[in-house]
């Protein structure tokens, strides 16, 4: 006549398998609908990041721009492409970027062809590059224009002695 103990109450292994197995296809179900319903983001959304990446991060290498030229894509739109090439660590690269959205930025009918540009890659990664972004540009839109030389006369030695003009 004692005190009388509280019963506990052991699950048996089926129940843990079912609520693990609850579980999981709870889990699983919620993944789906995130994957259904995720905000996925388009290729030139993805193509604006991926320049903005390399615009911030991108080590820079001097390349060559070799043409800028007009294709059609597949859907029927005329894309504008420039065409590059650049030298790392022996290894050269020839490279196109679709500028055709990037109106804003550049006029292509500017940009002169065969001239050196700047070119921003991926470390690691060096296929992943870019000439242009909107934030950043690497095109060289000409030459800087130096100033003309003056040839001195052989009697004007004032050039030899600062100051003594």
């Amino acid at each position: 006549m004692g005190m009388s103990r509280p019963r506990m109450t052991v699950l048996s292994s089926n129940t843990w398998e079912f609520a693990a197995s609850l579980f999981l296809i709870a889990a699983l179900a919620t993944l789906a609908l995130w994957l259904l319903l995720h905000n996925r983001h388009t290729p030139e959304e993805r193509e604006r990041a991926r320049r903005k990446f390399l615009a911030q991060s991108g080590r820079l290498v001097d390349g060559m721009l070799l043409d800028i030229c007009e294709m059609p894509s597949r859907d029927g739109r005329t894309l504008v492409m420039m065409v590059y090439n650049y030298r790392i660590g022996g290894v050269d690269y020839e490279c196109s970027q679709d500028v055709t959205t990037m109106g804003g930025v550049i006029d292509p009918a500017q940009v002169p062809a065969g001239f050196p540009c700047s070119v921003r890659y991926q470390p690691g990664s060096p296929h992943n590059s870019i000439i242009l972004a909107e934030e950043w540009s690497g095109l060289r839109l000409g030459l800087t224009v130096l100033p003309e030389f003056q040839v001195p006369s052989a009697f004007d030695l004032h050039h030899f002695r600062p100051g003594r003009g």
